[in-house]
């Protein structure tokens, strides 16, 4: 097939489904062949790419929701040639869409980073995945860049998996050999990144959508999602769901809604999870999944009724301050003051804990040398709140509603 004819042959995708459309019903990866004839030849684009994603409104999909365009233009200000870090290392343990991406449709992703490369002049490319959670992905990564023709550097590295290793200042210090920990900004990453060079570090799924909308135009883009959030994104489902998996939703969907789409709750439900773990608790199903509501890393987690919330978000809380970098008094000893505080309610003890645990969430707040004891916070006061009846049982009569039961992944063996 010819170019002309992979351009005409094309069309933008109709629906819900834009990065998903093309997976193969047999889980196979979808080929260079495939991904053209599906999707079009994508013309490199120049400098106006920028104001391409400015206008589509495209939000980061890691977590921060930092508008793709504006990164775009804080690397482009430095006219030094960067460098361009597909982030898929993905240590949010509950969720699984960037390994998806790159495990069924490799080239939309490798598309976007081709794209901001050659929008922005930069000659390499280095896709960071997790050394122990996407074994499989860098198979398919190695397999795709070889159908590839771009005149780029492309590079494949495995990062030390861990919570915090994808903040996206401890990348860069793993990608230039040192400890793979945040760093105090600035200088920021589109300053001095791999190297001592402007770097951009963008989301895999981020990129996925970058190529379509360099493709259909942001116009298209913006057909779908909200007036202020506008788009698709995708969710990992996970809990008490009859089909858990990755899902793409248009943003703005509700939660009920999404559950539906997974096959509806097998069980009742006390309360749902949305944004993983730097995220909250929400017992409203028309709670609404955007970016501004939370959504952080795309992960919804339905919580099933006979489960001890207080338990469950005690252990969470344990393992994130276990992942902590330990460079920083908020971190060590505040997260650590967190979770042990929530063992205590889960195990019935000290009756003062609730103002305590509020107390010390808001002092570790925008005081780290990160984001990691903010995210925590968060987390523990979004407990506190949706689980407020069975702290009251904790505390008052050394039992709850629920039972010891594992929802919440951590990654951890038997955990």
């Amino acid at each position: 097939m010819s170019a002309a004819e992979q351009r005409s042959a094309a069309e933008a995708p109709v629906g819900v489904a834009r990065l998903l459309a093309g997976v193969r019903a047999d889980g196979r990866p979808v080929s260079a062949h495939e991904h053209l004839r599906l999707y079009g030849l994508l013309q490199p684009p120049g400098p106006e790419l920028i104001s391409q994603l400015q206008s589509s409104g495209l939000r980061g999909r890691g977590g921060g929701a930092f508008p793709a365009g504006d990164k775009l233009a804080a690397v482009a200000a430095q006219h030094r040639r960067p460098v361009i870090v597909v982030n898929a290392t993905e240590g949010e343990p509950a969720s699984s869409k960037d390994r998806a991406l790159l495990r069924l449709v490799p080239h939309l992703v490798l598309d976007g980073a081709a794209a901001v490369a050659s929008a922005l002049g930069a000659r390499k490319v280095i896709v960071a995945v997790a050394e122990g959670r996407a074994a499989g992905e860098r198979s398919v990564l190695t397999a795709a860049l070889k159908e590839r023709r771009e005149r780029l550097d492309w590079q494949i590295a495995s990062i030390t998996d861990g919570f915090v290793a994808g903040e996206e200042t401890a990348l860069i210090n793993t990608l230039n050999g040192k400890a793979g920990k945040p760093s105090v900004k600035p200088p920021y990453p589109f300053e001095r990144g791999v190297g001592g060079a402007p770097t951009l570090v963008q989301n895999a799924e981020t990129l996925a959508h970058v190529a379509l909308i360099a493709r259909f135009g942001s116009r298209w883009f913006r057909s779908l999602g909200t007036e202020a959030e506008p788009g698709t994104a995708l969710v990992t489902v996970s809990g008490v769901v009859a089909r858990p998996g990755v899902y793409e939703i248009e943003l703005g969907m509700r939660v009920s809604e999404l559950l539906l789409q997974a096959g509806g709750a097998t069980e009742p439900l006390s309360a749902s999870l949305v944004g993983g773990y730097f995220g909250g608790w929400t017992r409203d199903p028309n709670h609404r999944l955007t970016a501004a509501a939370g959504l952080g890393a795309g992960v919804v987690v339905a919580f099933p009724a006979n489960a001890c919330g207080v338990r469950e978000s005690a252990r969470v809380t344990r393992f994130l301050a276990d992942e902590s970098a330990g460079q920083c008094g908020p971190c060590v000893h505040g997260l650590a003051a967190l979770a042990s505080g929530l063992e205590q309610v889960a195990h019935a003890q000290g009756r003062d804990q609730r103002d305590r645990l509020e107390r010390w969430a808001s002092q570790v707040t925008a005081r780290g040398a990160c984001r990691h004891p903010d995210g925590v916070s968060r987390f523990v006061l979004s407990t506190l709140e949706a689980f407020e009846d069975e702290f009251t049982l904790h505390l008052r009569k050394g039992r709850c509603s629920g039972r010891d039961r594992i929802v919440l992944p951590t990654g951890r063996a038997g955990r």
